[in-house]
């Protein structure tokens, strides 16, 4: 904004400018108020053009500017439409992928148990299969002692046997 001192040196610039150019003429000699007088009008004419093109060239940016935001709008329109577009494609895969995710998490809390519980019956197993064997070692054993046994109560029968029959016979 012009202070009150720029804008007397401007109507004085203009009154000038309107004296070269001969709308005022210096030799004519109207008297002094009907100079300033003329001078005001000049200097009001320039202003009132001025503020003219101002507000003509302050349209011309609004008009400018409203383009533009249309524009914004618009892009910023696509934008939104572009975006969920996007999340369109990649929620659904999300969500099955959650779902499978949420799925192996249940498995593996459930294979937990399952795997220690496998575990201590594999041990018990183990534990089970050496006693069996062992027993089967002792049965074997056992069974090896009764045939020799038995072989030796047949061997020492028959040898029983054997005098007896000789005895008999030495009575015969």
């Amino acid at each position: 904004m012009a202070t009150p001192r720029q804008l007397h040196e401007q109507q004085q610039a203009n009154v000038q400018r309107l004296k070269n150019s001969g709308i005022i003429s210096s030799n004519d000699s109207p008297t002094r108020d009907e100079k300033e007088e003329g001078i005001s009008r000049s200097a009001l004419a320039m202003f009132k053009a001025k503020e003219e093109e101002i507000e003509r060239k302050k349209m011309e940016v609004r008009d400018k500017l409203h383009a533009h935001l249309g524009r914004v709008e618009e892009e910023t329109k696509r934008l939104a439409e572009i975006r969920e577009e996007l999340q369109g494609f990649t929620d659904p895969m999300r969500k099955e992928v959650a779902i499978v995710r949420k799925k192996i998490d249940t498995v593996n809390r459930e294979l937990r148990p399952l795997s220690q519980t496998c575990q201590r019956k594999e041990r018990e197993y183990k534990e089970a299969l050496e006693a069996f064997n062992e027993k089967n070692r002792e049965k074997l054993q056992l069974v090896t002692k009764l045939m020799e046994l038995v072989a030796e109560s047949e061997r020492l029968r028959m040898k029983k046997l054997e005098e007896l029959t000789r005895n008999i016979e030495t009575l015969h």
